[in-house]
């Protein structure tokens, strides 16, 4: 398919339309299902939030960089729930020895970004959602820390990704600044079920059914 075609430019189109929309739809609903379950950072999310704020009706792209654990929740999700479980395959350019099992040239390796961040060996109880393990740490989603690829790394990492998390960043901080969420009257939060699908987007199994209720100003 040549560039510059229609068929070319309607399927770059739809990659931005579909990656762009549903891998961030997925990481919110995460998100709000994890803060859901755990009052005290979804609280101290708010308190930072509302601080920042300062009054105003909505919270802005230049609030951003003050949020530092807006930023850490963020990590923390992507970290449990990376958007594409499985990075887009590679291929290796010459025989090569990795942690002992021999991979020839030419073979498609795929790398689970899923397994390395439940991983006990590079995170401290790693089944546990605990955003304070990533304030005053440099490790980021940028590709240059191996133990954190919701985005993949190098030439082949998600395009969008600056993209991406800013309007992840300005969903999640408004929804926590407006609202406070809860779940339906009589489900307690360890009964949330939290099974994940099987797909290329890593969605929640079960749609996650919650209040809203507008916080008082």
């Amino acid at each position: 398919m040549k560039v510059g075609t229609v068929n070319y430019l309607l399927i770059m189109t739809l990659d931005v339309f579909a990656a762009g929309t549903d891998t961030t739809y997925a990481s919110l609903v995460w998100s709000f299902s994890e803060l859901i379950r755990h009052p005290r950072v979804m609280k101290k999310l708010q308190q930072e939030v509302t601080k920042v704020a300062q009054g105003q009706s909505m919270i802005y792209e230049n609030d951003l960089e003050q949020m530092e654990y807006l930023k850490a929740t963020i990590k923390e999700t992507l970290r449990m729930y990376p958007p594409i479980p499985l990075l887009i395959p590679r291929e290796s350019m010459q025989d090569v020895k990795v942690m002992g099992y021999d991979i020839p040239a030419r073979t498609q390796t795929i790398v689970n970004a899923w397994a390395i961040g439940r991983d006990p060996t590079l995170w401290d109880a790693p089944d546990e959602f605990r955003p304070e393990r990533f304030l005053n740490n440099a490790i980021d989603y940028k590709g240059l820390h191996f133990e954190l690829l919701p985005f993949g790394a190098g030439r082949r990492g998600c395009p969008g990704v600056q993209f991406a998390i800013v309007m992840y960043e300005l969903a999640l901080a408004n929804v926590i600044y407006k609202f406070d969420l809860a779940l339906p009257d009589g489900v307690k939060c360890e009964d949330l079920d939290m099974s994940e699908t099987n797909s290329i987007t890593l969605h929640k199994k079960s749609p996650l059914l919650v209040m809203a209720t507008q916080r008082r100003s």
